[in-house]
């Protein structure tokens, strides 16, 4: 990496990970003393080696990056530190800038000529030539080396010209790997089986994932041995599985999200936690820049098969950061998976299919729903699905039905909606007995659209419902995309029902009431819809 690099906060996450679990890793920094156009008297306080001096148990070496034998010596002693010891070490390599940085950012918009001169001191290229001539290699060896190397790339530059442009029909390939999960399998009432919470459910089928996969380790905050989890849903799994499979990090959302990319090439299969929704965004960069595009700039070679859960939504007066919904912002970040599980039965079955799905999913779980706490929301409590159970993504399910004669004569609504928005659409509907269906979408990508149209055609009335603040939110988006798909069989325009536009979720307990739906305002919006 460059050592301007070294000031990003990710930088400091992935070191002090290193040097706390004493990683085998070699980090090369390459210090040529420039940004783009910034000096590194302008942009840091110190270089990469003065940086490192901070993080207790990596070490530390520097040499002349411009001289060959201090540089092949220093990575040599480097790698086989690593390899030998297998702690983590650091090299910081001065360098000169020779080039421009782009062919649209030339050197001399922002270099001076005495800093030109100095840097060329330092080029590598002629103290290499001095090199090899004091060793007895004479210059026409040199030079047709020089030419040799020259002509080499020269070829491959022509041939890389000469190839053939892709095709555009195939600017589509490679968003995601191919599903394994095409089907809905196991049995997800078993005659015996007791009924169990959510949190139990997600516990108990990274039990049996971890059981049956050794690859499979998970890690995040709080995630190990002493708490098991802020909600205890990974209680039990480290004194289970060992310290070496479930383990704490560090509060570093962005290692956290970014290490599953080198953990997944390497064959594991990381499930991670970031603690509330709220955390995410300082991983967001992780997952938009890394984790999002492997896949598709990889041309399908480098998938990333990684598990993320996230504890989401408000009750309770968890405040402004514990309480955030985020759906729209993930959905708006292409080659990820969301999931939204809104039972013990759905979060089983959609955490066997995420987990074994060979593409990054995030899973989405309403903490309001885990310990079935919030009044009206007992539903969520199920008999537990056998081992074997699995619901393929992007599969939505009809929760409630409307009775069929109603729906004939036009006297009924369709409400399409995901997570603690099932349970206000199931308290609405009792007050209209029969005319009130509830499509439970469990995943937003992929989406079940067949299902989504099927419901609007049925029933010609729509109310899409989220938790989330409704402006620019995926609630909005679906409503669009209905009314362009079904624009001829609805008899109303579709009702789009979130949260009130506010920054945050007040930490009173009636402010936040006041913020979000309930059960009461929906039934609102359908005796509206009904009326027409």
């Amino acid at each position: 990496m460059g050592d301007g690099a070294m000031t990003e906060g990710e930088i400091s996450e992935a070191l002090q990970f290193a040097a706390l679990k004493q990683l085998p890793v070699v980090y090369l920094v390459q210090d040529n003393q420039w940004s783009i156009s910034a000096t590194a008297e302008e942009t840091r306080s110190m270089n990469a080696y003065e940086y490192a001096a901070g993080f207790k148990g990596l070490k530390r070496m520097q040499c002349d990056g411009s001289d060959f034998i201090h540089s092949y010596e220093t990575m040599e002693q480097a790698i086989a530190y690593a390899r030998i010891e297998r702690k983590p070490v650091l090299v910081h390599a001065r360098l000169p800038l020779l080039s421009h940085h782009t062919s649209g950012v030339r050197k001399e918009f922002y270099r001076s000529r005495e800093d030109l001169l100095k840097h060329g001191l330092y080029d590598p290229i002629p103290k290499l030539r001095i090199l090899l001539s004091s060793v007895g290699i004479e210059e026409h060896v040199i030079n047709e080396i020089e030419t040799t190397a020259g002509d080499i790339i020269k070829i491959d530059f022509q041939k890389a010209q000469a190839a053939a442009e892709p095709d555009v029909q195939s600017v589509e390939d490679h968003v995601f790997a191919p599903s394994v999960i095409k089907e809905e399998r196991g049995e997800r009432s078993p005659k015996k089986a007791e009924k169990i919470l959510m949190v139990e459910a997600a516990l108990h089928a990274i039990d049996e994932l971890m059981q049956e996969y050794p690859e499979a380790i998970l890690y995040g905050q709080d995630v190990g041995s002493r708490l098991g989890g802020v909600f205890r849903e990974t209680a039990s799994l480290a004194e289970k599985f060992g310290d070496h499979r479930v383990f704490n990090t560090a509060i570093q959302e962005a290692y956290i999200i970014g290490s599953t990319v080198g953990l997944s090439a390497l064959g594991l299969k990381p499930i991670v936690e970031v603690q509330f929704a709220d955390y995410i965004f300082p991983g967001i960069n992780q997952l938009v820049a890394e984790v999002a595009k492997s896949c598709y700039l990889t041309n399908g070679k480098f998938p990333i098969q990684m598990l993320l859960r996230v504890p989401v939504g408000a009750y309770g007066g968890g405040g402004p950061y514990h309480s955030g919904s985020i759906e729209s912002t993930l959905l708006s970040i292409k080659g990820i998976k969301v999931v939204y599980p809104s039972n013990a039965a759905d979060m089983k079955g959609l955490m066997k299919a995420a987990f074994l799905d060979p593409n990054p999913v995030v899973m989405l779980e309403h903490k309001g729903l885990y310990w079935s706490k919030v009044p009206g929301t007992e539903d969520s409590k199920m008999v537990e699905p056998d081992k074997d159970y699995i619901i393929p993504l992007g599969k939505a399910n009809i929760i409630l039905h409307a009775d069929a004669g109603l729906i004939k004569r036009g006297e009924s609504v369709c409400v399409i909606t995901y997570g603690m928005g099932v349970y206000w659409a199931k308290a609405a509907a009792e007050l209209y007995p029969g005319k009130v269906e509830v499509l439970d979408l469990r995943s937003l990508f992929p989406l079940d659209e067949e299902a989504i149209y099927d419901c609007t055609r049925k029933h010609g009335k729509v109310l899409v419902l989220t938790e989330e603040q409704q402006n620019n939110s995926f609630a909005e988006a679906l409503s669009l995309r209905i009314s362009n798909n079904c624009y001829h069989f609805l008899d109303a325009r579709i009702e789009v029902m979130g949260a009130k536009n506010l920054p945050a979720v007040p930490l009173n307990v009636a402010l936040e009431a006041a913020m979000l739906p309930t059960a009461l305002k929906v039934a609102e919006r359908i005796s509206k819809l009904l009326a027409y």
